[in-house]
């Protein structure tokens, strides 16, 4: 028998690690499965129960089936599983649910391929076998397909199943993604993290079964989805400010070409007045993916980004406050222009759609000046503590 209960000064290969939270119904016989896998391939290894505060008797349980608990107060899924891989022995770690919906019996797959050099091996339940009732449409569907595809544009990452909670890894890769939610998020974190590090990742097809317990799920497909959705998101200042923004800009710089001398369109300064919103959303936007994503790197949310710290390097607060204070007086310079017209009653000579270009002009480089220097002074700050 291989499976090892003290695993304290030995080297073992595999640990597998179950977040627990009131799982009474289930979790022996998950512990039992685990084992029997360990023990039928003669893998050196051990089974950790991370336990979130059951009151239900899991604990003992668990320990009635060789496995060792790992008490992790806060609360969490994120924190139960970082808890118990933190604690775990193993060279490899397999993490898997314990409401019996996971099939801990066939596991060689994850491991195979972490032995072959892989760092990370994701559980696709949809190429695998899905037992009657295991998935409901609706979160298979539109939930976990709809949030991978998103996941796996914003991120190029190859895995097609963000939320299979089937996944082995290598200690040494769990150390290295440094991951920080507590919560549902951890799933999208882990794989979202080991895009930006270039972690050697694979999928390989997984059985899901129903859940075995008769409550409900601690599972909230509504309000976890869109936990899941805001994370990526959150996590990706290109598709959430800069895309955005860029494209803002652009169209609002094509509008405003369009009311050229010269060009034969029908618009107005009415025209020149939503330009001139889009162009100012769009350099909003375009500062906040900029800043966002250096406070991201400073708090160790992101990795280092070579090629926006060399972009960034040239932007000092000195030049941003010349070249905001420059947009400034330009747009005062126009301001004042056309009120001393407006008090020499002089606007009704150069009509309302050249004064009105003038005045939307104005106070669009005033705008753009100031978030120029507002922005300047916010990333100066953010670099101190960057290059501290």
């Amino acid at each position: 028998m291989n499976f090892i209960k003290n695993t304290e000064n030995i080297e073992i290969e595999l640990s597998i690690v179950m977040p627990c939270l009131d799982e009474a119904e289930t979790i022996a016989d998950c512990v039992a499965k685990a084992r029997k896998f360990l023990e039928t391939n003669n893998i050196k290894g051990e089974v950790i129960v991370a336990d979130n505060g059951s009151i239900d008797g899991s604990q003992q349980l668990a320990i009635n089936e060789g496995a060792r608990i790992v008490d992790v107060p806060m609360k969490g899924y994120g924190s139960a599983l970082r808890g118990g891989i933190t604690a775990a022995y193993g060279k490899f770690v397999i993490m898997g649910d314990s409401d019996g919906s996971h099939d801990l019996e066939n596991l060689m797959q994850f491991v195979e391929m972490l032995r072959n050099g892989y760092d990370m091996v994701i559980g696709n339940r949809f190429k695998g076998e899905s037992k009657a009732g295991s998935l409901s449409y609706l979160p298979r569907l539109i939930g976990n397909q709809s949030l991978s595809l998103i996941g796996k544009i914003f991120y190029r990452s190859p895995v097609s199943d963000f939320h299979c909670g089937l996944r082995g890894f290598t200690k040494e890769a769990f150390i290295k993604l440094d991951l920080r939610t507590t919560g549902m998020e951890f799933a999208s974190e882990m794989i979202v993290k080991s895009s930006f590090i270039k972690l050697k990742v694979a999928e390989v097809p997984t059985k899901i079964f129903p859940s075995g317990r008769s409550r409900p799920a601690h599972l909230r497909p509504i309000h976890d989805g869109w936990r899941h959705l805001r994370f990526l998101l959150l996590y990706s200042p290109r598709w959430l400010f800069l895309y955005p923004g860029i494209s803002f800009i652009i169209f609002g710089i094509c509008l405003g070409l369009l009311l050229l001398p010269g060009i034969r369109f029908s618009l107005d300064f009415h025209t020149l007045l939503y330009a001139s919103t889009a162009l100012i959303i769009g350099f909003q936007a375009v500062s906040f993916a900029i800043l966002s994503k250096v406070f991201a790197i400073q708090e160790k949310l992101l990795p280092e980004h070579e090629r926006l710290m060399k972009l960034l390097k040239p932007l000092t607060l000195e030049r941003g406050l010349f070249v905001g204070s420059l947009m400034v007086a330009l747009g005062l310079g126009g301001s004042v222009y056309a009120v001393i017209k407006a008090e020499q009653g002089q606007f009704g000579a150069l009509g309302l759609q050249s004064t009105m270009r003038l005045v939307i002009t104005s106070i669009t480089l005033l705008v753009l000046g100031c978030q120029i220097i507002f922005s300047s002074f916010f990333l100066s700050i953010l670099k101190l503590k960057l290059h501290k």
